[in-house]
């Protein structure tokens, strides 16, 4: 039904093609030389088809032939065989299940061997890409390629195979260095900043889609900044090349062969690629890898707050002038930011003097502060300018968060229900649209056949009670549970939020 659009699109290209000068010609291909940024462009005029025919000029189109073979050495497929990992690569990894956002992170992780997510001993295969950006054999990529593995093999752009070791990662960027030993130089690609890519340049992925090995695609930038509720440094790249399975952790190169980003996730409801990727800064991949190198771990700086966005009705309620800043929800009593001034209601403004836009750009600026510095803190409090003084702390490792009911507080409940926990955070409120008075544990994951999937939990409830006694962290979940399997009990008493309707669910312990 739409034919005749194209046709006569086409009739009208055939006109004016006919009516171009060899000097009109030459100065179409000058020009496309210049807008390709560098990447070769061709542009031919084919013999026209019978005799008196008008020839047609084919459209002059961007080459990355050149730059592909240059960096293609320098990128490499990490193969990862881990024993016992249930949680490996789920294809959502960090993001709780059910949030709204949820869809966006689908990282593309390939999987061949193994029943995903099920408790047990087996032995799961997966592959994932990387790139080395040192001759010695220092190596990029995701961490959720390399989380929990057991060995790691990285296959060199030659075909030749090298035993890999994780010299540091950082899950909250998704980051990981490995190190191979392979007796000489390697090719390596430069990592670059990637602020002066703009939207509209192109992009060229590189990486190891489904285990085919090396695969270039093409695109264009498509956005900058995003934030796909991975956390709270978000700041991807959109990208629109075609990127699948096997890609995470592969390169995301510039128009002259420079690595702007690493590729780490997708928008996708099938599973397969549909148009939308998303890559981690280089910036942001240079100092997280810097630090991996020196130190095997990142350091990030720490106030203790948590915070949630000025809103319209926060900004009028308050009587600001807009929604620029960040609105202090609770200090922590243990955090650096315990017995200064600073409390809950204020309204954060500026930090050493930089102005605070979106309330993402606090963690950001905060975590980038070395522990024991003095920040000022400009804010507004009851309608009124105040500075507050804050040292900042060392962000406390994933140890120390689980004794304050932090991400790594659910040991007993993933071994014993099969569930995965995260606390109720101000920010998760608002993604779930609960009420301010909401209490207990948010649900993130279930494995599947697991007691608690059979007893009917899923992810998205909240769990308030265990066993008669209220809960609001992780750890205090396992704790109970803990107790009540130390009674010889068979099963426990969950008290679950599900669809707004509280009702208490016998959930049995793991045999």
């Amino acid at each position: 039904m739409y034919t005749a659009a194209p046709h006569r699109t086409h009739t009208h290209r055939t006109r004016i093609t006919a009516n171009l000068t060899r000097g009109a010609i030459a100065t179409a291909v000058a020009v496309a030389l210049a807008v390709g940024g560098g990447v070769a462009a061709q542009s031919t005029v084919p013999p026209a088809a019978t005799p008196g025919a008008a020839a047609v000029v084919a459209p002059s189109m961007p080459s990355f032939a050149d730059v592909a073979e240059r960096v293609s050495p320098a990128v490499v497929n990490v193969t990862v065989v881990a024993q016992g990992a249930p949680d490996q690569a789920t294809g959502s990894e960090g993001l709780p299940e059910g949030v709204p956002m949820e869809e966006f992170f689908k990282r593309f992780f390939e999987q061949p061997g193994g029943p995903h997510g099920r408790p047990g001993n087996h032995r799961t295969e997966g592959a994932g890409s990387g790139f080395v950006i040192d001759p010695t054999g220092l190596v990029v990529t995701n961490n959720h390629v390399v989380d929990g593995a057991n060995e790691i093999t990285v296959t060199l752009n030659d075909g030749t195979k090298h035993k890999a070791k994780v010299l540091g990662r950082d899950e909250k960027t998704d980051l990981a260095l490995l190190k191979i030993e392979v007796g000489h130089p390697l090719p390596a690609v430069d990592l670059t900043e990637s602020k002066s890519a703009r939207v509209g340049d192109w992009v060229l992925a590189v990486g190891n889609p489904f285990g085919l090995g090396g695969t270039v695609t093409a695109g264009i930038v498509s956005a900058r900044g995003r934030d796909i509720h991975s956390g709270p440094y978000d700041d991807y790249i959109q990208i629109d090349a075609p990127i699948n399975r096997g890609n995470s952790g592969g390169p995301l190169f510039d128009a002259y062969g420079r690595v702007i980003g690493v590729n780490t996730a997708i928008y996708s409801p099938t599973g397969g690629s549909v148009g939308i990727g998303f890559a981690i800064p280089a910036e942001t991949v240079k100092t997280v890898v810097a630090q991996l190198r020196a130190e095997g771990r990142v350091e990030r700086g720490w106030l203790g707050v948590q915070i949630q966005p000025v809103t319209e009705e926060i900004a009028a309620a308050l009587g600001l002038p807009g929604t620029a800043g960040v609105l202090v929800a609770d200090v922590l009593p243990d955090g650096p930011a315990a017995g200064t001034e600073l409390k809950a209601g204020d309204v954060i403004l500026k930090v050493g003097g930089q102005g605070i836009k979106d309330y993402k750009e606090l963690p950001r600026l905060i975590a980038a502060t070395k522990a024991g510095t003095e920040v000022t803190l400009e804010l507004v409090r009851a309608g009124k300018p105040e500075t507050v003084k804050v040292k900042v702390g060392a962000m406390p490792g994933n140890e120390s968060l689980a004794k304050n009911g932090g991400p790594a507080g659910d040991e007993q409940a993933k071994a014993q229900l099969g569930l995965r926990l995260a606390p109720l955070t101000p920010e998760l409120r608002r993604q779930l649209d609960l009420t301010p008075g909401s209490r207990g544990v948010y649900v993130s994951q279930v494995q599947p056949g697991s007691p608690a999937e059979e007893a009917g939990i899923t992810a998205g409830c909240l769990i308030s009670m265990v066993g008669g006694a209220p809960v609001s962290t992780p750890a205090q979940v396992s704790e109970a549970i803990r107790a009540a399997a130390a009674t010889k009990r068979s099963a426990v008493m969950l008290r679950v939020e599900k669809d707004g309707r509280p009702m208490f669910i016998a959930v049995p312990f793991a045999a």
